[in-house]
């Protein structure tokens, strides 16, 4: 197995987002390998907004780990 992560560090809070974005990818991507059955699943929820909103809960999940990963949240004083 190739490893894609080999940290939650990040430069800045925007690249923690990406990251996170990028983790939420990847989940789905290991759930369903199969392209073509996302591809074909993908018109389904692009139209539904309970679906557009559980993902975003999953992207905000990811990017509270990775924000507590960095200290985002510290002071800075």
């Amino acid at each position: 197995m190739t490893t894609w992560l080999p940290s939650l560090i990040t430069e800045t809070p925007q690249e923690g987002y990406d990251l996170a974005v990028k983790l939420s990818r990847y989940a789905v991507k290991l759930t369903q390998p199969d392209a073509a059955a996302r591809d074909r699943m993908r018109p389904d929820y692009a139209e539904d907004a309970n679906s557009l909103i559980a993902v975003s809960q999953v992207v905000a999940t990811h990017f509270a780990t990775v924000a507590a990963a960095n200290g985002f949240w510290k002071d800075a004083t």
